[in-house]
């Protein structure tokens, strides 16, 4: 399926499509000219997180955002998607539109998927941006708190999902931000049941990949957010001495593309136009 959405000069500004990919519908958009950035979204997230900063990049790249596994308008392949299945259905898509090299933007989750991604095609990557996120593996504890979620998430999903969803908003953020933070919470809580298991199951089987990232041959940046609750900013810092990792801290908690907004989006535009 091919929807694409014209300007006054009847130039297409705009397409969203689906790929058949191992027999389920794998959902991405396409958006400007030019060089390619790819953005790629977190947990209980779609594509819709990236509906501010698409129009700003795509004024002068070439835009993909990719619903990653069951998320959004991408459905569910089984009960673990692992960070290297998402990697593959998104290099599938780079493959289909014959995209060499790319500028990645990964948020949270997305940021795993594109370091796994990184460790399968390092050639691809101009440049790599984790956005409220780490490079390392979940401690022990972390996965306990998956394993269960998930458990909790066969009987009492929505709760879950709101509760969830409350920490990565640093606290004042959910009543200065009320009307975003809605928005947000209302696309988390269409993911579907599958989609929430499959994906938790598979950050929970991620490894450490700070020296895929730390060795990468391309343009370094973390996003660092202070309040953060779910990244610990001051321990990824320690490890980024004598790398050329860059960094950019912002103020506010997980959801930099909507506490930090402007910050972010001069962050991100240095780093697509370096």
């Amino acid at each position: 399926m091919i929807e694409i959405f014209i300007d006054d000069k009847s130039k297409p500004i705009f397409a969203s499509m689906t790929l058949d990919y191992k027999n389920i519908k794998l959902h991405y958009t396409v958006s400007g000219k030019g060089d390619t950035v790819v953005l790629l979204h977190g947990f209980l997230e779609t594509i819709e997180m990236w509906k501010d900063l698409e129009p700003e990049f795509a004024r002068t790249h070439q835009v993909i955002c990719i619903d990653l596994l069951g998320h959004g308008q991408t459905e569910s392949l089984g009960y673990v998607h692992t960070m290297e299945d998402m990697a593959d259905a998104v290099l599938t898509v780079i493959k289909h539109l014959k995209i060499k090299r790319a500028k990645v933007v990964g948020h949270s989750m997305g940021g795993y998927v594109a370091l796994a991604l990184a460790e399968q095609q390092p050639q691809l990557f101009e440049g790599l941006c984790l956005m409220n996120s780490t490079f390392e593996a979940d401690s022990k504890e972390r996965k306990r708190l998956r394993t269960r979620a998930n458990d909790m998430a066969k009987t009492n999903f929505d709760n879950l999902v709101r509760m969830s969803f409350a920490n990565l908003f640093a606290p004042e953020s959910r009543v200065s931000f009320k009307t975003e933070y809605e928005w947000a919470l209302d696309i988390a809580l269409k993911t579907s049941l599958q989609g929430y298991m499959a994906a938790n199951e598979g950050m929970k089987l991620r490894s450490n990949r700070f020296e895929i990232f730390k060795s990468l041959k391309a343009h370094k940046l973390i996003i660092i957010g202070k309040k953060d609750a779910l990244i610990n900013g001051e321990q990824l810092l320690s490890k980024l001495e004598n790398t050329d990792i860059d960094y950019a801290e912002l103020s506010e908690g997980h959801m930099s593309h909507i506490e930090n907004k402007s910050e972010l989006t001069y962050f991100l535009l240095h780093f697509i136009e370096k």
